[in-house]
């Protein structure tokens, strides 16, 4: 689909041109996020281009998920959080996508909802990762999948 984001994304994954890609698994795409604010903030493409959980083929959602928590664990285990957050919402982007988001102490409002915070600071320029960070992020998530997966 040329106007979705993600299917966009996926296509630049396929060209090797999206910098933030991870790994690839049998339902989805791991990615770093564009910006950092929640430092380990990762999102897991799902493969097929649908807009609710419930679209999906019974035995490919199964997988999905249990694929998601591995990701999710990844997570957590590189970045060591309090605590996790994760949005499957789908209302700018319709295409199925996992935000992970890790949680810390040394945020401004740790206990308050990721989306409580303004959306000017989360995306701003100042929390995007240069290349190099981009390179580190993936390469400490790449490590904990490959043990997981």
């Amino acid at each position: 689909m040329e106007d979705c984001m993600i299917c966009n994304r996926i296509k630049m994954i396929k060209e090797g041109t999206n910098k933030y890609f991870v790994r690839e698994l049998e339902t989805g795409y791991v990615v770093v996020g564009d910006h950092q604010y929640f430092k380990g903030y990762t999102l897991f493409l799902c493969k097929e281009h649908r807009n609710e959980l419930h679209e999906l083929d019974s035995d490919f959602k199964v997988k999905f998920l249990v694929e998601m928590s591995k990701v999710s664990e990844a997570v957590f285990r590189t970045f060591k959080p309090i605590k996790l957050n994760y949005e499957l919402l789908g209302n700018g982007d319709p295409h199925i996508h996992w935000h992970i988001f890790p949680r810390s102490l040394n945020e401004p409002n740790p206990t308050y909802p990721v989306w409580w915070t303004p959306r000017d600071e989360m995306y701003s320029e100042s929390v995007k990762p240069n290349d190099e960070e981009i390179t580190d992020l993936k390469k400490l998530l790449l490590s904990e999948l490959d043990k997981l997966i």
